[in-house]
């Protein structure tokens, strides 16, 4: 089916129907459940687990700061839910950032800490995306530091990160902020995006807004159309495209092209759209381009599932099945059907849904794999265990509420009605 086959749903979409709604909601139980106990390290931050639920290393681990920041994130949306316990978990997370990843004598946030301070100095866009996201969803959970955060990573980001000339931001700089050239990356821009909206609607100050704008034109309206809504991961450091790229890290920096970004940029294009008074007439067509994109290229039409990555050819290169862009594509059909609503994107949302309840929630430990083989068995070449609940979470609670908005705020105007 083309993707303007039909400009009707075949019925109600699942995201209106109480059943769903309901089972979703218990998914984001489960979710929380298995995260708030055994991931608090007693120590600061949190602990990456195994399969069952266990701390993967006890012995003074270091600590990402995507991690640190993302579970900030999650049980600050957990106290807007009214779940009991998650600002105990925000206040944990808010200061393990501010007492450890913070760097007290150059300024900015490092890369990994443990029980004493860095454990890798180094100063990383990507990181510090996540650090605004902490501090504007903490805000909007009422957290005392979060105002003193927000404002320092403001300035960390705008001083040390911005490059104005582009509109975007810069990847890495050593701890005394020197750069490390030849590089940007959309992954950290992506990211930022999405963080620099959570800021606006936390904070309602628009040059949080304008930047996202100026990103997304840069990485999807310019860069992206040029590839016909392709996302291309890596770029030299006037923001051309480096299809030869290779990074020994899989995890952040894949070569190739990875269509679970496609994914996530189609559902912050058209948040971006309508927190910008859907101004930007392009935003609509690059979310239904990039949606479209991803699932007609990446998703497996034999065994289900969207591959980790393809070639420029567009052809599996990593044939695993992760289960952040079935998160992502879940959350992106919500969004478009919400605002161009279709067969094809209802149709999406479902197959989507129906591939994750079918592979990737472990009803044995609770948690959901994060890795699977190309035909869908448990594996564990990228992600040691169960490491992140962000993506998961989001993917759940993101059909309960409008599209309109970042999580936070949406939760904190609308009442969940399940």
């Amino acid at each position: 089916m083309s993707e303007n086959q039909s400009q009707q749903s075949p019925s109600s979409p699942w995201s209106a129907r109480p059943y769903h709604r309901k089972w979703l909601l218990a998914q984001a139980d489960g979710l929380f459940d298995f995260f708030s106990g055994s991931a608090i390290n007693p120590k600061g931050g949190f602990y990456d687990l195994s399969r069952d639920g266990k701390p993967l290393v006890t012995d003074n681990p270091a600590r990402g700061i995507h991690a640190s920041a993302r579970m900030v994130h999650c049980y600050a949306i957990g106290h807007l839910l009214g779940r009991p316990g998650s600002a105990d978990i925000v206040d944990h997370g808010m200061r393990y950032l501010w007492e450890r990843h913070r760097d007290e004598k150059h300024g900015g946030y490092f890369w990994q800490a443990n029980d004493t301070g860095a454990a890798d100095d180094t100063k990383q866009g990507y990181g510090h995306a996540f650090v605004l996201l902490a501090a504007s969803s903490a805000k909007c959970a009422g957290h005392p530091l979060a105002d003193t955060m927000l404002a320092d990573i403001t300035e960390v980001i705008d001083k040390k990160f911005w490059e104005e000339s582009h509109g975007a931001i810069a990847e890495e700089f050593s701890s005394d902020w020197q750069p490390v050239p030849g590089y940007r990356g959309q992954n950290s821009n992506m990211h930022l995006t999405e963080s620099l909206m959570a800021a606006f609607e936390a904070t309602g100050e628009r040059h949080y807004l304008i930047k996202a704008e100026r990103l997304a034109d840069l990485i999807i309206n310019r860069r992206a159309r040029e590839e016909a809504f392709r996302v291309a991961e890596h770029f030299d450091e006037n923001w051309l495209v480096d299809r030869n790229y290779y990074h020994p890290n899989e995890m952040f920096r894949p070569a190739g092209t990875t269509p679970g970004h496609w994914l996530e940029w189609a559902r912050l294009i058209l948040q971006l759209w309508v927190l910008g008074g859907k101004s930007h007439d392009w935003m609509p067509e690059a979310a239904r381009g990039l949606f479209f994109q991803s699932m007609v290229l990446g998703w497996d039409k034999d065994g289900g599932g969207f591959f980790y990555t393809l070639d420029w050819a567009n052809a599996p290169e990593k044939r695993s099945k992760l289960w952040w862009p079935l998160c992502e594509g879940a959350a992106a059909a919500h969004f478009l059907n919400q605002h161009q609503e279709s067969d094809f994107h209802e149709e999406s949302y479902r197959k989507i849904w129906n591939y994750i309840a079918a592979n990737n929630l472990d009803r044995d430990f609770g948690g959901w794999f994060e890795e699977l083989t190309e035909d869908g068995k448990p594996s564990n070449s990228l992600f040691p265990g169960k490491g992140d609940i962000y993506h998961a979470l989001q993917a759940c609670l993101i059909p309960l509420f409008p599209a309109d908005g970042s999580l936070t705020s949406m939760i904190a105007e609308h009442p969940l009605d399940v």
